[in-house]
């Protein structure tokens, strides 16, 4: 919520001229990229040097989702670089890398009043918001949204230069050169990049970038049975042999490290401890204590551990998360709450108010994102300066926050971008910096704090609870006329948006989202079939629990609640689930070539005589440029709870850059979208979880992981970030399977949760 921002431009709009003077002056910004030595920058995107090693800048954090990669490629391609001479650098914050794209798609949450003016990333109010803001997010699948365009163009400029160097030599055109594999070439003759370099940075580039006709592709037939990648991760070779750095990876001279207790979740504060017997432990160093919790400073991660043990800390809180409390509050709002309208197609009010064919209840628990590295951040505090070694998805924000937190200036605030062991949205937060900001200043030495997987428990927000009611009206023979859902659930982005563009706090921003409507936590509730009446309801529900994004977001309880209802009405009308889905997609072509596609992948046999089959499918996005997804699970029950023993996916993402990132992205997400089916649920006692490990979350290990195939259909829409795709579909897809094996309904994430 920026609040100064939104006053200057509203107070300014009544000036009309000076508003749009300001929005439009142009602007200036210092290359953020430092040429070493032997090296030359050519803009923010692209340094070569004397050796031929191409570095491509690249904005967003590496999380495993492969964007160290992603943006080389189309760089290399644009360029024709020799892909062996690709190196990658993570860039620091500047505001020639605004991802405006996701500003404008947030729009709503950093500027609440007159969103609409910030809707469309080509808003001059967008992009001063998200240059003065320097906002480089990584998030919600915008990578390729954002920085595909701004790349291209930087490698078709460098290109030109170094073309117009070549030429300068030869005596020709530049025009008549071209570039592959790292050589400008005419005719036989040819000069390496790293030759040119030097000469080329002192020619202009042209006013438009002379682009490639075709962007960077591949086509999915070209790489079956195992044919290895034209481009393989860059990342792949440090993570295998060890060499790529984490946060928790960083080691600095002088310093010590940290662990940490977090209250309760609920209207907590620190009450005592017992700092005598702390001081006991070999190692000790210090203590430091916060509002809501208490670090331990030791000369081992292990010490401060036992430093922490001994002292004891003990919290007084109030107004506690507690899970029947939450289940009571989203169970009130089914039964009486007034919904909000988010969405209507036809006259829903004629059709919907009267009996409905089948009214059917879904619940989702709060879940847990279960990374694989915990929160870790590294913080130096010198001569008026603070340095931040951390991942993060939203570097700005953790800046301000932790300057703010030691009282510096964001410009007196460094960080240097780590990449991320898993993320699915967690590093969307940034308590774990201003923690580790605040620790080293009162330390007085280079400090590293490391959240135990209890304290990631304990304090990192989960994916909302919601509670949902579906209803539909059908005909005789079993077509649908009517849709109504209502979605209790509390308005989690806007919370989320308070925390990182406010600076609030969880109970803060909690507090103040109270009875919002918010749409962007209620994505993929409306379905992809033609159906005559709809509405769609969010029912605000104040559930005392502060709650965040997670990988799939809304998508993942929505796609749950969805297709479980359309296979539902399929079987009550005693329709064959993809012939009843396939009748109703007469306007989604693409989402209906990737049903029948996955139908002959899967052999699909109808769904009955207890095949253990079940059918999704979803589309996120909009109808242009979304990705679709139709996927088919075959699962049953065993001695263990549910087996999954395959899954089969036919994705349609547009034009895709790298064919086996997207394989991995897809495949990544419908294992994630089964520990979501099957695991990742929490329970709330007294504001603590009441599971504390990774092995109480039933997350499907390498031995559960059943057999995946996906396959994509070759389109030339716009490319679509695969990621949540997966994780939209798994669940429902199993779910309708255990039906198909079991004769059951599950109606409740996770799944068997409500029992038998």
């Amino acid at each position: 919520m920026q609040f100064s921002r939104r006053g200057l431009l509203i107070g300014t709009l009544a000036g009309g001229g000076l508003a749009i003077g300001y929005l439009l002056r142009p602007r200036q910004f210092s290359l953020p990229l430092n040429a070493g030595r032997g090296e030359v920058a050519f803009d923010a995107w692209i340094k070569i040097a004397g050796d031929g090693v191409i570095t491509v800048a690249v904005p967003q954090l590496e999380m495993g989702q492969g964007i160290t990669t992603l943006i080389p490629q189309i760089v290399a391609e644009e360029l024709g670089a020799d892909w062996r001479q690709l190196a990658v650098e993570s860039t620091p914050v500047s505001a020639h890398y605004a991802n405006l794209p996701l500003a404008a798609r947030w729009a709503e949450l950093w500027m609440p009043v007159l969103a609409g003016l910030a809707e469309d990333q080509e808003s001059p109010v967008t992009r001063r918001w998200a240059q003065d803001n320097r906002f480089m997010a990584t998030a919600d699948g915008m990578s390729l949204a954002a920085y595909e365009g701004p790349a291209r163009a930087a490698a078709a400029s460098a290109r030109a230069m170094l073309s117009q160097a070549a030429a300068a030599q030869w005596d020709i055109g530049w025009e008549e050169c071209t570039a592959r594999d790292g050589f400008i070439l005419h005719g036989d003759k040819r000069l390496s990049f790293a030759s040119l370099s030097e000469k080329a940075v002192g020619f202009d580039p042209p006013e438009t970038p002379p682009l490639r006709p075709a962007a960077a592709t591949e086509a999915p037939g070209k790489f079956q049975d195992g044919t290895p990648p034209d481009r393989p991760r860059l990342d792949l070779p440090a993570k295998v042999d060890g060499s790529y750095l984490f946060s928790g990876d960083v080691r600095l001279p002088g310093m010590v490290y940290a662990a940490i207790r977090h209250g309760p979740i609920g209207k907590t504060e620190l009450a005592h401890f017992d700092e005598p017997a702390a001081k006991e432990e070999r190692g000790y160093i210090s203590l430091v204590r916060g509002k809501d919790w208490l670090a331990a400073v030791a000369e081992t991660g292990w010490a401060a551990e036992r430093v922490l043990r001994e002292a004891g800390a003990v919290f007084k809180s109030s107004a506690r998360a507690e899970s029947g409390r939450i289940e009571d509050a989203l169970d009130r709002s089914l039964k009486s709450a007034e919904g909000q309208r988010v969405h209507e197609t036809g006259d829903p009010n004629e059709v919907l108010d009267k009996d409905f064919s089948l009214v059917v209840r879904y619940e989702v628990a709060p879940a847990l994102h279960a990374t694989v590295e915990t929160a870790s951040a590294t913080a130096r505090l010198a001569d008026g300066m603070l340095e931040l070694w951390i991942a993060t998805q939203a570097p700005e924000a953790a800046r301000k926050a932790a300057g703010d937190a030691v009282g510096l200036d964001v410009r007196d605030v460094v960080l240097y971008p780590m990449p991320a062991g898993g993320s699915f949205d967690r590093r969307l937060e940034h308590g774990h910096a201003v923690e580790a900001a605040i620790i080293a200043k009162q330390t007085g030495r280079p400090v590293q704090l490391t959240w135990s997987r209890w304290q990631e428990h304990v304090a990192g927000l989960p994916r909302t609870p919601v509670g949902a009611l579906l209803g539909a009206k059908t005909t005789l023979e079993g077509d649908i006329t009517g849709w109504r859902a209502r979605l209790a659930l509390p308005a989690t982005t806007h919370e989320f948006g308070r925390r990182l563009f406010g600076a609030q706090s969880a109970q803060e921003a909690m507090a103040a989202s109270s009875g919002e409507t918010d749409r962007l936590a209620m994505e993929g509730s409306v379905p992809p079939y033609a159906i005559t009446h709809m509405a769609i309801e969010h029912l605000p529900t104040d559930i005392g629990l502060p709650t965040a994004r997670m990988r799939g977001n809304a998508h993942g309880y929505t796609a749950f609640f969805n297709e479980s209802f359309v296979d539902e009405l399929a079987h009550a009308g005693h329709r064959e689930p993809l012939s009843f889905r396939m009748a109703m997609l007469g306007g989604e072509p693409r989402l209906a070539e990737c049903l029948q596609k996955v139908a002959t992948l899967a052999g699909w046999g109808g769904g009955g005589d207890n095949s253990g089959q079940g059918l999704a499918c979803h589309i996120i996005g909009d109808t242009e440029s979304g990705g679709r997804i139709a996927a088919v699970a075959t699962a049953r029950r065993d001695e263990g709870g549910v087996r999954v023993d395959s899954i089969s996916a036919v994705v349609d993402i547009g034009r895709i850059v790298n064919v086996d990132i997207a394989r991995q992205q897809v495949e990544g997400g419908l294992i994630f979208g089964i520990g979501l089916a099957l695991g990742s649920g929490v329970a709330y006692d007294e504001g603590l979880p009441l599971n504390g490990r990774l092995a109480g979350l039933n997350l499907p290990l390498l031995a559960d992981c059943p057999e995946v195939e996906v396959e994509f259909i070759e389109s030339d829409a716009p490319a679509t970030d695969p990621g949540e795709l997966g994780v939209a579909v798994a669940a429902p897809a199993i779910a309708n399977a255990l039906f198909s094996a079991t004769g059951l309904r599950f109606r409740r994430l996770p799944l068997l949760s409500e029992g038998l």
